[in-house]
């Protein structure tokens, strides 16, 4: 019942629509209405900013951090990584907006902090590097989701496992971008500090 309980919970703290709520507070109309019509803190980046943008990151980050550390305080470690991943599924497809959500990479470092703050630094940086070195964020993501799964065997088979989980969900949100990066179409990030 704890279990189910937990997992049930962590899926619709992931689906609290910060980026929406966001906007729309800042009167910055609806986030699915312009740009990618992403939910997530990149296309919010496009229409509120940099400050904007952060704001959201952070809170999809909470959601997934919440998550785990509810997990792994009721039943254990490993559990509470499997609860940031439902978080990531809450967040890619809320029951809310017809199951059309965010693409996840921001809960993703949300469960890599909550898990192990080195891993999220390293991963966090490889990200930046690649994203400011190229312009797009999708690049440094996919990045992050190949070198994930080999961090997480390394701390323990399970924790490799849910690790796998999450990186194939993201990398199947990111498949669009991939197709994109490919052809030379992606878009590339507006680094504005504020719209």
């Amino acid at each position: 019942m704890t279990y189910t309980f937990l997992i049930i919970a962590s899926y619709l703290m992931g689906t609290i629509p910060f980026g929406i709520l966001i906007t729309k507070l800042f009167n910055k109309g609806d986030l699915r209405k312009v740009g990618s019509g992403n939910i997530g803190a990149t296309n919010v980046m496009r229409v509120g900013g940099l400050r904007m943008a952060g704001l959201v990151w952070i809170l999809d980050m909470l959601k997934a951090i919440i998550s785990v550390l509810l997990g792994r305080y009721f039943v254990g470690d490993v559990f509470g990584v499997w609860c940031g991943f439902a978080a990531i599924i809450g967040h890619c497809f809320p029951i809310w907006l017809k199951f059309h959500g965010g693409k996840g990479i921001s809960s993703l470092f949300g469960v890599l902090l909550a898990v192990n703050p080195i891993l999220f630094v390293i991963c966090g940086i490889e990200w930046l590097i690649i994203a400011l070195g190229t312009g797009y964020s999708s690049a440094g993501a996919v990045v992050v989701f190949c070198l994930m799964p080999l961090f997480g065997f390394c701390i323990n088979f399970g924790t490799g496992l849910a690790f796998l989980a999450i990186s194939l969900l993201c990398l199947l949100r990111h498949k669009e971008n991939i197709k994109r990066l490919f052809t030379g179409k992606e878009s590339k990030i507006e680094w504005k500090w504020k719209k």
